[in-house]
Order: structure tokens, then C-alpha cells, then sequence
């Protein structure tokens, strides 16, 4: 009996998998989520390490605090059953020390379906925000452009001293 139902699960395992693979794109909703994010290029705005941030849509919020950083990612996420209709993205950030925000910008946003490759998928939208445009879902070139540096910079290898033992 145990080796029936052990032979049930594979097999039923089997069929999901390979109703996936035939597809060369991920399955399963690998690295598909619903939510909004939004880039934040800091450029313009004095120092806001340890600045606090909040970032609302649909009734939900993400908080947090900033870091040392030229460009912040911050993401909300959403449940999946998230409709894509137009409502408000908020975003604020309120400088350490203070009561008021420095920056507190919304934009009205519809969702976009992003498939998983595998008849599933997620709503979501990406958004950027910046000193001039303020909160848009136009990402402009200079965003793009200081993410690619961030990222670049994470990925090279770290310039602190090491010593090593002979």
C-alpha cells in the first residue's frame, strides 16, 4: 500500500513537471510575484542614510530604512490573487530625526500580468522616482544606467585588505 501511494506521488509529481518543461521559460511561478517596487535614485537629495521609507498600495505598505546606497530598490508585495485595476502607489521617505517626509510623492498604477512561462503568472509594476520626474512608471535611461553600476558594484570583488598566513 505505501509503495502504491508512493508510486501515485511520483507519478502525479512527473506529470506536473513535465507539463512545465516543455516550455524553455521557468515554471511553477519561479520569480514571478505580484507586487510594485520601485527604483529610487537618490542623486539630488542630501543624506538620507537611515531615512525611513514607506511604500503603500491596494492597503498595504512596505517600510523600512535606507542605506548607504546611490540607487535603493524597494518592493512591495502583493497577494497573488491581486486584481491589476488602476489604484495609488504612495511613496514617502522622512529623513532621520524628522516628523515630516522629504519626499512623499503618489501616482495612480494599473498592474501588468507578467507570465511564469507555465499558464500562471503574477501582477505586478515596476516604478521609479527620482528628484526631477518624481514617481513614474516611465523608468528613465539615468535609472537604468545607476542600477546597472549598483549591481556591478556588488558583484566585484570586495578591495578590503586580507592577510594571509605563509
Amino acid at each position: 500500500m505505501i509503495r502504491l501511494r508512493v508510486l501515485v506521488g511520483v507519478s502525479a509529481l512527473l506529470a506536473i513537471v513535465s507539463a512545465c518543461t516543455s516550455s524553455s521559460q521557468p515554471c511553477a511561478g519561479v520569480g514571478v510575484t505580484s507586487g510594485v517596487g520601485v527604483m529610487f535614485l537618490r542623486e539630488g537629495y542630501g543624506d538620507l542614510v537611515g531615512a525611513s521609507y514607506e511604500l503603500c498600495a491596494r492597503g498595504t505598505c512596505a517600510k523600512g530604512e535606507l542605506q548607504q546606497e546611490d540607487i535603493t530598490r524597494v518592493n512591495l508585495g502583493l497577494p497573488d490573487d491581486v486584481d491589476p485595476d488602476g489604484g495609488t502607489v504612495r511613496f514617502r521617505v522622512t529623513p532621520k530625526g524628522s516628523t515630516s517626509p522629504e519626499i512623499d510623492a503618489s501616482t495612480d498604477v494599473k498592474l501588468i500580468r507578467q507570465s511564469d512561462g507555465c499558464g500562471g503568472g503574477a501582477y505586478n509594476r515596476g516604478l521609479a522616482f527620482t528628484e526631477k520626474g518624481g514617481l513614474t512608471t516611465k523608468i528613465p535611461p539615468s535609472v537604468t544606467a545607476a542600477w546597472r553600476r549598483h549591481l556591478k558594484e556588488l558583484a566585484a570583488p570586495s578591495t578590503g585588505a586580507t592577510t594571509e598566513s605563509p
